[in-house]
């Protein structure tokens, strides 16, 4: 896949998040209960980075003054601000991020992006976080949905097809530490109702 395509694709993911971004609020506008252990070990003054933060809704678990959230969707942000208008909140990518943090967390964003861009997006996660500094990602554990394919485009909240590419939990586990992070705990979460099976990491810097 070029870069043309990959841009593309995210180009496509961006706008599929802003053209859904009342309707899945309006479902998912509280964190999941099952995800909340990743977040226990916040200090008070901690400065955390919500990658991708999306309606902002994993906030209710990091609730601190350093809290920085970033997301490409003009739209997801635009509630994020109304929701927490005390809180700093940036439509854009990692990189407009120009400080340094002790704890990242990126939940359910990987996923989006094409294999040949993820190691990319790490190596940007790497550069923002401080030395001992510890990266939290999850991602859906695609396995039944993809059919044994690993790039498959998925109707989200309406849309036509959003792109989505499918992990093994050790795949995902040998990308991180091939960025030159450490992976220190690896998983499997089920979180909802249905329940849907999740993969997460956690890394240190």
């Amino acid at each position: 896949m070029g870069n043309d395509k990959v841009k593309k694709i995210i180009r496509e993911t961006i706008e599929d998040y802003n053209s859904i971004s009342e309707k899945y609020s309006s479902v998912r506008g509280v964190p999941w209960k099952e995800l909340e252990f990743l977040f226990k070990g916040i200090k008070k003054d901690d400065a955390v980075l919500d990658l991708g933060c999306g309606n902002g809704r994993f906030y209710e678990f990091i609730k601190v003054k350093g809290y920085t959230g970033i997301d490409p969707s003009s739209k997801m942000i635009e509630i994020c601000k109304k929701k927490y208008p005390d809180c700093e909140f940036i439509v854009g990518d990692i990189n407009k991020i120009n400080k340094l943090f002790d704890k990242v967390f990126s939940i359910a964003v990987l996923h989006h992006i094409p294999s040949q861009f993820q190691k990319t997006f790490l190596n940007e996660v790497k550069k923002v976080l401080k030395d001992d500094g510890t990266l939290t990602l999850t991602v859906w554990n695609l396995k039944e949905k993809a059919k044994g394919k690993k790039e498959v485009y998925l109707p989200w909240y309406g849309t036509k097809g959003t792109y989505f590419y499918s992990f093994e939990l050790e795949e995902l586990i040998k990308l991180v530490n091939d960025t030159g992070l450490k992976v220190i705990e690896s998983g499997e979460i089920l979180v909802g109702k249905k329940p849907y099976s999740n993969f997460y990491i956690i890394a240190k810097n």
